[in-house]
Formats: structure tokens, C-alpha cells, sequence
């Protein structure tokens, strides 16, 4: 045996451990070992030959040659037991372990090590007792103690963090780097901060990660005063210190001063990464700020950075929340590597924007690509279902949650609650609820929106109160429920005491949906005196939908005065709305003045004024069937109007009376009738009740309003047939079944 040979074969397998090609060089190696050297051979090349596989990732060649071995020593046991650590094969690990005739510090650290970096946090601390049990003499060493300190943070465990603590200042490690700084973390994860900063001034030789934990721990305690101390009075600032004061500003919902300290960054060229990038961009999202967004891309660019996936998806999502949705679509287009997280901020880019058809194709496209959803990308494409009222689809999405194992998690289960509740099938939508395991704000949000958008009062006010009791704090999306449920219902008292509560014992900040939804519960009352009154003692003027609420129940009530006043501010606020000038249009045709509607009509022709046209969508066999008034383009008008004219005898047989007051033209009454007997809700029932099967309900969806006339009709429309029909109109869900609807007719 040349020795020369043996240590020429040893520094090669050193430098394959520490080169990319360890694998392959550890390979050919044990060729050359096994040909030119005689059996057995010196177990200390073996043992670097074991450590040389074992850092390449290759354990199964690294246990079989230490199954091959003849003779080994502690190193070799050492080295399988790190092998199997850093593959996590825990049970391997721990074997190996118990059947080690001795063992020394590296041992136990291999062992505590494994566990720790496999997420067995609980097992390490266990691993780190019996080390302590153990009359073998053998002292932790800082690598034990560091780990132990991770575990604890990982556990939250304050007693025990607090614990290793004290061991390590008795084993005289308290100054040691190594050791303070993951000490530093674990106390300002816990939130404990004086003793991370107690730890941080104790700690020798300072260095810039030090500083870096410290500042990350302030940050994530939201001490943003206090990290901006620390990052100012470091001399040496590395582009992780800057990154971390970028994110942490940016997370601390400070989005102004993040930008700002990124110009900084560039003009002291500071080296920039993609995570710097990552949190500039969110915070340009955050901000809506579409140029400052536009100029980080055009640097992303030049610095070669455009293509990196983690910078790609920051941009789709910068873009879809500046409102700039094609930019969004042509960076992702552009990507040549897409991840889940590209795919996920396209699909809620088009939902924020109000695509959620083609939110729904990008899904699609993405499991084609085979992607698999996570649970964030599953309860977006979820929500852009909601959002369409596509209970079919919607209901399939459903099924891949239960297929795919994503059913428990919250975010999907929002989502698909959210769906029924939208669709109209609030009984799927309150099982579901209760089929949970947990509920936090957002379910219970979801499901009272529901109750309130189908007009259930009672029940809307039953579950916030059980949410209340409950210990979940609403919020202002869950107060705009209750408040619209007690308007349909007519409980002013109930609605107006949820309004003030809401500030005093919230703490919540109406904002205009809250103001709309006080005006409304006046308005609807017929309390109009006291709406107007609750206007004039608003901090804020009305938003054009607050106006536009007001003057529609001026319409239905038939108050002039106040529905000018309403009508003016609603053309101050935003003079192309077509609302003012229909409502009023309404208003004076009602009363039969003509000349007050033909010159509103004129001012709306010189204005450039156009009514949004009705029209309403049913879903058939995966097709979407979109009519409009008088509507005479669809492949089946002909059996669709002669199953109105049917519909429409014998609605009046059973004791229909046509409302007219709701048609805006000077013609004669028959000439009404005819108009809102071909209304597009009417053409859409009458396609439902020819291809959607008995047993199940038609479902309707209308962008305006449904008229009175029509929910009228659509009343007796479910008497004659015995079918149920849920019409979605632009405030609410209308379930009309048996003659009655779910609203009560609380108009």
C-alpha cells in the first residue's frame, strides 16, 4: 500500500466534498481505491469517502459502503449518522444511533441536528435531555446549543428557550456569536425584545449579522423606530441589512418609506436581489404607485433580473394591483420558468381586476402545464367563481379540493363558502361552515354576507351575534352585512345601534359602504327626513352610490324635493352616472310630466350620458345564454316568446296586475305591458323553464336592478310552474319559490 497514493486518493475525495461534482468524483475515486489498493483498505480513506458521498447526497451508496467496511471507527459512524441527518431519514438516524458502541459530542449534535433541521423540534429537545442524562462525561459544544436554541424558537417555547439560555451561560457560551445571535431571533420571535437586545449588548465582536438579526426581530415586532436606530448607527451594511429594512418598512405597512430607502440603496450602489426587488415591488403595489412600479421593472431589466421567477411574479402582482392587468398578463407571457407563485398572482391579478372568466382559464392552463394548485391558488380561482355565479363550476373546484387533500385548509373553505353564499345555495353554504374544523373572521363573514345578500335578516343577526359570543372579532366588511340585512328587513333601531357599536366597541372606521348602508335603512323605511338629516351630519359628503341610494327611494316614495337634492349632488359627484337622470326620468314619467322627461333626456344626449343596458345570463351545459330586452338574436326566440306569451296569460289568470309606472316612455299602457313582458330577466326564465330539468332551480343573473314589475311576475311565475327560481340582480339574491321570494318584499 502506497501512502502517497492514499493521500493523493484522500485530498481528491476532500475537494469532490467541496465541489459541485462531489458525486462524480467520489465515484471514480472509489473505482481507482477498489482497483489499486489492496483489501481492506485504510479506514481513514474510507471515512473520507463516506463523508465525500454523504455530502453529495448520495446516502444509499454512503450506507452501503459502511455496510461493506470491515473494520470502522467513531469518525466513520459520525459521518453515516450526519449523511442520514441531512437526508432526514429520521428512523435510519435514530437506529444508527442507539447501536453506536461510543459516542462523542459530533454524535449527539449529528442526532440533534437531524431532528431539528427535519422539523422534529420536540425530538431534539428530547435527543438534548438525554445527552444531559447521560454519565458519559460528554459537554455540549456551541453547535448543540445553537441548535437547541433554534428548536426552541420553532416550538415558541418560551420556558425552554429561557432554559438553554441559562445552560449556555453556565457552559460559559454567553459571548460567543455563534451561539447569541440565533439567541437574539428567538427572543424577538417570542416578542421577548428587551432580552434580545439584552443578549445583542452582551454579545463580543459585533458583526454585521448580528445587526441584521437584531434589526429583523425589531421589524417583526413591528419596532420600526428602534430597527431604523440600530440600521443607522451600523457602519458596515450589507444588502441583506438593506433588504431587511425594505421588507420589514414595506410589512409594517410603511410602502412610502420603503421606496424611499430602496433610492437609497441604488444610490449608494448597494448590490440589489431579487428579494429587494420582491418587497420594492409590493410596495409600489400596495401604493397603486404604476410609474415608480414601471422604473423598478425597467432597472429589474438592466440588471438582467426580469426573468428570475421570484422577481416575475412580484411584477404580475404590482401590476394587477395598479389596475394595469395587460402589463400584468404580458410580463407573465414573457416568463420562461412560471412557479405556483407566478401562476397564483396571475390568477388573483385577473380576479382583483374583475376577470374571473379568465382567472378560471388560467387555472386551467396552469393545470395543463401541470402545475398542482396550492391552497391560495385553489381559493382564488374559487372566489372568481363566486364572483360569476358559476355554481357549476364553482361545485367542480369543490371536488378537486376533496380529491386533491385541500379541503382543510381555511383559505379553501372560505372560498367555497363564499361560492354557495354568492350562488344563492346559502343551505350548502352554512353545512359547509359547520363541516369546519376552525372558523376564523373570514368564515364567519362569508357566511353572514351570504344570509344578508339573500334578504335572511333574522339570520344574518342570529350568527353575527353567535360570532360575537364566539370571541371573532368582526370587521368592516362584516358590519356592511348586518347593516344591509337590518335595511332589507326594515329593523332601523337594530341597524342604526350596529352602526354606532361598531365604532364605539370595535373600534372600526365607517367608511362610504357603511354610510351607503345607513342611507339605505333610512331610505327604505320611508324615513327620508332622517336620511337626509344623517347626510348632513356625515364627516364626509356621499359617494355617488350613497346618492344613488337615496334618490331611488325618493323614486319608489315619490318625494320630489328630496330626490332633486339628491339628484344634483349625485351629477356634482359624477356627471356621466346615468342613475340621476333615469331615477328622475322615473320620477316625472310617473307623474305623467313628459316635457320634465323629454328635456332630461336631452341633457343626457348632449351630456354624452348612456344608461348601461339590462341584461341578464343563465348557464346551460357549460355555455353561457346572455338576452336583453326585446332580445330576438337567440337560435331558439321563437319557442323562448311563445313560452312567454304562455307564461304571461296565465300569470294574469292566477292575479298578476303589470306595474307600468317603471317604463320611462309616453305611450300607451298596452304598449308598457308589452315592454316589461320582454324584459331580459323574463326571456332568461322562460329559456330556463325549457331546457333546465324540473328538479332543478332556474338560476338567473342580472347586472341592474330587478324592476318591481318583474319581481312581481317572476312571483307568480313560480306559483304557475312549481319552479324554483334564484335571480342574482346587482344588490341582492331574489329566491322566488311557490309564489313567494326569500326578501319578504321588503322593497
Amino acid at each position: 500500500m502506497s501512502h502517497p497514493l492514499c493521500n493523493h486518493y484522500a485530498a481528491l475525495l476532500s475537494s469532490a466534498a467541496a465541489g459541485r461534482s462531489g458525486a462524480r468524483v467520489a465515484g471514480a475515486v472509489h473505482c481507482l481505491i477498489l482497483r489499486t489498493l489492496p483489501h481492506p483498505q485504510p479506514v481513514h480513506l474510507l471515512n473520507h469517502l463516506l463523508t465525500a458521498y454523504g455530502k453529495a447526497g448520495r446516502h444509499a451508496r454512503a450506507r452501503r459502503l459502511f455496510d461493506a467496511m470491515p473494520h470502522r471507527n467513531l469518525f466513520t459512524y459520525n459521518a453515516l449518522l450526519t449523511t442520514l441527518a441531512h437526508a432526514r431519514l429520521l428512523g435510519d438516524m435514530e437506529a444508527l444511533f442507539a447501536s453506536m458502541p461510543e459516542r462523542d459530542v459530533v454524535s449527539h449534535n449529528a442526532l440533534v441536528a437531524g431532528f431539528s433541521g427535519a422539523g422534529a423540534h420536540a425530538r431534539a429537545a428530547r435527543a438534548y435531555r438525554a445527552l444531559l442524562r447521560e454519565d458519559t462525561g460528554i459537554r455540549p459544544s456551541r453547535i448543540t446549543m445553537s441548535a437547541m436554541v433554534m428548536a426552541a424558537s420553532a416550538l415558541g417555547d418560551r420556558a425552554l428557550g429561557r432554559q438553554f439560555h441559562c445552560q449556555i451561560l453556565q457552559l460559559g457560551f454567553g459571548a460567543y456569536s455563534f451561539v447569541g445571535s440565533p439567541l437574539v431571533d428567538m427572543y424577538a420571535k417570542m416578542g421577548l425584545v428587551g432580552d434580545a437586545e439584552r443578549v445583542f449588548v452582551e454579545l463580543e465582536g459585533k458583526n454585521v449579522v448580528m445587526y441584521n438579526t437584531m434589526i429583523t426581530g425589531l421589524l417583526r415586532c413591528k419596532m420600526v423606530q428602534e430597527a431604523r436606530r440600530f440600521f443607522e448607527v451600523m457602519t458596515d451594511r450589507d444588502s441583506i441589512t438593506w433588504t431587511t429594512m425594505v421588507t420589514g418598512l414595506m410589512q409594517n405597512g410603511l410602502e412610502s418609506e420603503a421606496l424611499e430607502l430602496f433610492r437609497r440603496m441604488r444610490v449608494q450602489g448597494i448590490a440589489i436581489d431579487q428579494y429587494t426587488f420582491g418587497s420594492t415591488l409590493t410596495a409600489c403595489g400596495a401604493l397603486s404607485a404604476l410609474e415608480q412600479g414601471k422604473q423598478i421593472h425597467n432597472y429589474a431589466i438592466r440588471t438582467f433580473y426580469d426573468d428570475n421567477v421570484f422577481v416575475g411574479s412580484a411584477l404580475v402582482d404590482m401590476y394587477s394591483k395598479c389596475r394595469s392587468i395587460r402589463l400584468a398578463e404580458t410580463v407573465f407571457r414573457r416568463m420562461t420558468f412560471r412557479n405556483i407563485i407566478s401562476w397564483t398572482a396571475m390568477i388573483v391579478g385577473y380576479g382583483q381586476n374583475g376577470c374571473s372568466e379568465e382567472a378560471v382559464r388560467a387555472f386551467s392552463e396552469m393545470q395543463r402545464d401541470g402545475i398542482d394548485p396550492d391552497d391560495f391558488t385553489l381559493g382564488s380561482v374559487i372566489s372568481s367563481c363566486a364572483n360569476l355565479a358559476s355554481l357549476e363550476e364553482g361545485a367542480q373546484f369543490h371536488c378537486l379540493a376533496i380529491v386533491s387533500g385541500l379541503m382543510p385548509y381555511i383559505t379553501v373553505s372560505n372560498a367555497l363558502v363564499t361560492l354557495y353564499g354568492k350562488c344563492g345555495s346559502i343551505e350548502d353554504a352554512h353545512r359547509l361552515f359547520d363541516e369546519m374544523s376552525f372558523h376564523n373572521q373570514v368564515s364567519w363573514t362569508a357566511l353572514v354576507s351570504g344570509y344578508a345578500k339573500f334578504g335572511k335578516a333574522k339570520e344574518t343577526i342570529d350568527l353575527f351575534e353567535k360570532m360575537l359570543s364566539k370571541g371573532v372579532k368582526p370587521d368592516g366588511v362584516t358590519f356592511i352585512g348586518v347593516l344591509s340585512a337590518c335595511s332589507r328587513a326594515g329593523f332601523v333601531e337594530k341597524g342604526r345601534s350596529y352602526f354606532y357599536s361598531m365604532q364605539k366597541d370595535h373600534g372600526i372606521v365607517p367608511i362610504d359602504d357603511h354610510y351607503t348602508c345607513m342611507i339605505d335603512l333610512y331610505s327604505r323605511s320611508g324615513r327620508l327626513r332622517e336620511a337626509e338629516e344623517f347626510i348632513k351630519q356625515m364627516p364626509m359628503r356621499p359617494d355617488a352610490i350613497g346618492w344613488g341610494t337615496l334618490l331611488s327611494a325618493c323614486r319608489l316614495r315619490g318625494d320630489m324635493e328630496i330626490g332633486k337634492w339628491a339628484a344634483e349632488n349625485l351629477l356634482e359627484i359624477d356627471p356621466q352616472n346615468p342613475a340621476s337622470y333615469v331615477l328622475l326620468c322615473s320620477m316625472h314619467a310617473a307623474k305623467g310630466q313628459w316635457n320634465e322627461v323629454a328635456q332630461l333626456r336631452r341633457g343626457m344626449r348632449d351630456r354624452q350620458v348612456k344608461k348601461e343596458p339590462g341584461c341578464s345570463w343563465i348557464k346551460y351545459k357549460n355555455k353561457v345564454h346572455i338576452f336583453s330586452a326585446d332580445d330576438q338574436s337567440h337560435p331558439f326566440s321563437k319557442g323562448i316568446y311563445e313560452k312567454l306569451a304562455w307564461l304571461s296569460s296565465k300569470i294574469v289568470e292566477e292575479g298578476y296586475r303589470p306595474d307600468v309606472s317603471s317604463v320611462l316612455h309616453d305611450v300607451a299602457d298596452a304598449d308598457k305591458v308589452h315592454m316589461l313582458s320582454h324584459h331580459s330577466e323574463r326571456l332568461a326564465i322562460a329559456f330556463g323553464l325549457m331546457f333546465v330539468p324540473q328538479e332543478m332551480p332556474i338560476r338567473i343573473v342580472k347586472n341592474l336592478r330587478v324592476c318591481v314589475d318583474c319581481h312581481n311576475a317572476t312571483k307568480f311565475i313560480s306559483k304557475i310552474t312549481g319552479r324554483d327560481i334564484l335571480v342574482r340582480d346587482a344588490v341582492r339574491f331574489h329566491k322566488f319559490s311557490n309564489g313567494l321570494c326569500s326578501c319578504g318584499d321588503f322593497w
